[in-house]
């Protein structure tokens, strides 16, 4: 029986792997699959990549594999691969950086759900340095919509849907759940340079 041998290339796997160090924090080369990560991960079955492998694909250089697989989606950020890392390496932060790249890369997410739930989750923190209710929910079912029509998703079931999220959110108002009014923080000016710093930054790479 065959076995597949894997081929190291620095110069193709060097910028892949420095990237995502420096933007993560997280000294990837400190990895030496001892797998504890992959004991604890609760998605892993799910997704079919645990956290050893998907380093395992940043150190090789395998840049599509990285971006392309339910790990990165699916994770939530439990934190538990890095509690049980000897050397400390935070994989769901490495995952927060993937999704960050394959967005500037233009990469159709695997899970469009995930997608916007984080673009309008940072949308709403932007206008108020909070999240408001109202406004992240309008966002992620608009979101959403875009995304199944793009998919080719039937206006029968997106206009149920719509049905459905307005007897959920008459349901929260008449349990006082949800609330209309708009808040802003103190320190708002300080959260809008924040990401202006961090648009610049996206720009520049």
């Amino acid at each position: 029986m065959s076995s597949q041998s894997v081929v190291f290339k620095p110069e193709i796997s060097k910028p892949l792997l420095q990237e995502v160090m420096d933007r993560s924090g997280q000294n990837v080369l400190a990895c030496y699959q001892c797998r504890r990560c992959a004991a604890g991960c609760p998605v892993g079955d799910e997704t079919g990549v645990t956290p050893d492998r998907l380093i395992r694909m940043i150190l090789l250089g395998e840049k599509n594999e990285a971006f392309n697989n339910l790990l990165v989606w699916k994770c939530v950020a439990c934190y538990t691969c890095g509690t049980r890392c000897p050397n400390n390496i935070q994989t769901a932060r490495i995952n927060e950086i993937l999704k960050q790249m394959s967005k500037e890369a233009h990469i159709e997410p695997l899970n469009p759900k995930v997608a916007a739930f984080h673009n309008a989750f940072l949308t709403s923190a932007s206008h108020f340095g909070r999240v408001n209710e109202l406004e992240f929910m309008s966002l992620y079912e608009i979101q959403n919509t875009r995304s199944e029509l793009k998919r080719g998703g039937g206006w029968r079931a997106i206009v149920d849907k719509i049905k459905d999220r307005a007897k959920l959110g008459i349901s929260m108002m008449k349990k006082k759940r949800l609330h209309f009014k708009l808040d802003k923080i103190k320190g708002l000016s300080e959260i809008k340079r924040l990401y202006a710093k961090a648009r610049e930054k996206s720009v520049d790479r």
